[in-house]
């Protein structure tokens, strides 16, 4: 049984490595550091659906690479100073899906950060350590996010490029994250060195209430935070997250090898695309009604072109996703259909003149249906008022 605070003050965990970007050696060609948050956001013209902010704050040990058709050549590496923070050549990338448009890119700027805890000098007052500090992009606009002082809540400052403006995007972006309950809300820490120096570096908060306010304008809704650290090549994958309104958090993650892993482009719905060998297959599920924790090591995640035909903003036809889940006493059945979506893609250039790609895709969902079942019964969509959520699927193979 979970032992939980039904409105926590503060996050709980060890913060003490969530703004140090040297746990792990860096790997020319292979690293990769970034910070991600995503916002979602009731839809109130479609309860089912959410409108959702996604923000990345990111740097790799590259001397090129393409993003979504824009070179970035770091031209320097990462400084570590005698106070520990961090000077880094990075991006701030940006999505934002306002219940109709995906803006996408809402913002892809190149710029220089700095990382800092609340005990290193340039922090405005006395820090402990224990997980205040911030990602401060030197822009001329504010792009920063960072923890507050005792771990009460976090922020995320973000401006939106001027080309996105002329299409219609938003201005302004401010949010406020504050803790949620129980184990959503608690900092989870993976670490997982496979052979050489290889491996990944994860910090995961799954749930947290969101005040996110638009050009002025207020909402309510819900987010996700992670840091991570991957130093191997990137393979397919599969991943994705649930909130409940209840505050049941739920995820997945299969990464897998397919003969998608050598497309080239971001095109979807490939002849070859037939065959996906799991390398991990692994899910979460924070049962808040019935106060208890599942891990999943079975996981299948099926994909079908969208019952409905929805399509992107590039007229390609959406995916609908079907995702079991289960161990000796819990199993999940969740069916979803995406209804928009976001894509990054990755050209890197490798030896030989040869270029690794990886296709990113991000997409909001809604609920199809949902069948839980454990030991005391079956729950369904019917139990629950609203579940919003963001699905990952990759392909490629970026090394």
């Amino acid at each position: 049984m979970i032992q939980m605070q039904e409105s926590p003050s503060k996050f709980e965990g060890d913060f003490s490595s969530l703004w140090r970007l040297d746990v792990m050696p860096p790997i020319h060609g292979l690293s990769w550091w970034w910070y991600w948050v995503l916002i979602l956001v009731p839809d109130p013209e479609n309860p089912k659906r959410s409108r959702q902010l996604m923000t990345l704050w990111s740097t790799k040990e590259t001397k090129a690479v393409r993003v979504s058709g824009h070179w970035w050549k770091p031209g320097s590496r990462m400084h570590k100073d005698e106070h520990g923070g961090f000077v880094i050549p990075g991006m701030v990338c940006a999505w934002w899906y306002d219940g109709e448009t995906m803006h996408e890119p809402l913002t892809m700027r190149e710029c220089r950060m700095a990382v800092v805890g609340d005990e290193h000098p340039l922090w405005p007052d006395e820090g402990d350590g224990l997980g205040a500090g911030a990602v401060v992009p030197i822009d001329s606009e504010d792009l920063s996010m960072g923890m507050s002082p005792g771990n009460e809540s976090m922020w995320v400052s973000l401006s939106s490029d001027r080309e996105a403006r002329s299409r219609g995007a938003p201005s302004n972006f401010e949010a406020h994250l504050t803790p949620w309950w129980g184990p959503p809300s608690e900092l989870t820490y993976r670490n997982n060195e496979i052979a050489l120096g290889m491996g990944y570096d994860i910090l995961r908060l799954q749930g947290m209430k969101s005040r996110l306010v638009v050009d002025g304008e207020e909402f309510e809704g819900t987010a996700y935070f992670q840091k991570v650290t991957v130093q191997a090549p990137s393979v397919p994958w599969f991943w994705g997250m649930l909130h409940f309104d209840d505050g049941s958090y739920l995820d997945w993650f299969m990464p897998h090898i397919t003969p998608l892993s050598t497309a080239k482009d971001d095109k979807p719905w490939r002849k070859r695309d037939t065959t996906r060998i799991p390398l991990k297959e692994a899910g979460i599920f924070h049962d808040r009604a019935r106060g208890e924790t599942h891990e999943f090591d079975h996981c299948k995640v099926e994909l079908t072109k969208s019952a409905d035909g929805l399509l992107d903003g590039e007229g390609n036809i959406l995916p609908d996703f079907r995702i079991r889940m289960w161990n000796d006493t819990t199993r999940v059945d969740l069916r979803i259909s995406a209804y928009s979506r976001a894509r990054w893609t990755f050209d890197q250039p490798t030896r030989g003149g040869m270029v690794s790609h990886l296709t990113y895709n991000e997409y909001p969902f809604e609920v199809t249906s949902i069948s839980i079942h454990d030991e005391m019964g079956e729950r369904t969509e019917s139990d629950y008022e609203w579940m919003h959520g963001n699905a990952e699927h990759s392909w490629g193979f970026l090394h």
